[in-house]
């Protein structure tokens, strides 16, 4: 389990039970005291928990959402696999949407190659970096931010969705799991993601092998409800074969 996963469960478990124990922790999650300790100090820097004797407490309004920080430094080989492959379904001259997150943003850095794109996000690091690309048509969501990942959420940017159509939309995922679809930590982000699959053509969800077999707080939608998964080569077949041919694996080097 990489240290993202990790705290994302560890954040589940505090917005769920509103207490975690460190000694539970490194029972449950198997890794040692030490590990876990420096997850619950990540957690308190980035204002999402506060340390107690021999544990963590969530902090009253916090988000529940790794930051984006933390999920950029994560498992980069696999993501920039993911996004090659991903890109690789786009024409010259389509419609684009990219959900929020450090792996579509990847995506967005492989678009540069396509031209006479529209593309449309809720994340302002991909508007912020596709407003570089020349010949490229950007439309960005309004809607509330959440700063620490940098997303639009809400009412308005779910409303600006519903004007338009899409012929892909790329989308991030937490978790992925046979029964319980595609989940996601943070509640707020569901209705947005929801309108990105209803405004795209073709969904495609970009998630790395590491988030198989996982499932967090809130579904977002089930595996038939999503045209194709892009994940990495260290899924193996038989992890990979309970989701049906849907899954394309991307090539990692150095496995």
């Amino acid at each position: 389990m990489s240290a993202t996963t990790r705290r994302i469960e560890i954040l589940q478990r505090l917005h769920v039970d509103g207490y975690v124990e460190a000694k539970v922790l490194s029972r449950e999650l198997g890794v040692d005291a030490s590990t876990i300790r420096r997850d619950l100090d990540a957690l308190v820097r980035s204002g999402n928990a506060e340390r107690t004797h021999g544990g963590a407490r969530p902090i009253t309004g916090a988000s529940t959402e790794i930051p984006y920080s933390v999920k950029e430094t994560e498992r980069q080989q696999e993501k920039a696999a993911i996004a090659h492959l991903a890109a690789q379904q786009v024409m010259d001259g389509q419609t684009v949407i990219l959900d929020s997150g450090s792996t579509t943003y990847r995506v967005a850095l492989e678009l540069r190659h396509k031209t006479d794109l529209t593309i449309i996000t809720n994340d302002l690091r991909i508007g912020k970096y596709v407003a570089t690309i020349p010949a490229v048509r950007l439309l960005v969501t309004g809607g509330e931010l959440l700063g620490s990942v940098f997303t639009l959420v809400g009412e308005r940017a779910v409303d600006f969705l519903s004007d338009y159509s899409a012929d892909w939309a790329f989308l991030g995922a937490d978790a992925i799991d046979t029964k319980a679809g595609i989940t996601n930590t943070n509640t707020l982000e569901v209705p947005l993601k929801r309108a990105i699959i209803s405004a795209a053509a073709q969904t495609v969800v970009v998630v790395d092998s590491s988030k198989f077999g996982h499932r967090t707080l809130a579904k977002v939608a089930g595996i038939d409800e999503v045209d194709m998964i892009v994940t990495d080569s260290r899924l193996t077949p038989d992890q990979g074969e309970p989701y049906g041919d849907i899954v394309a694996r991307a090539s990692v080097a150095d496995q």
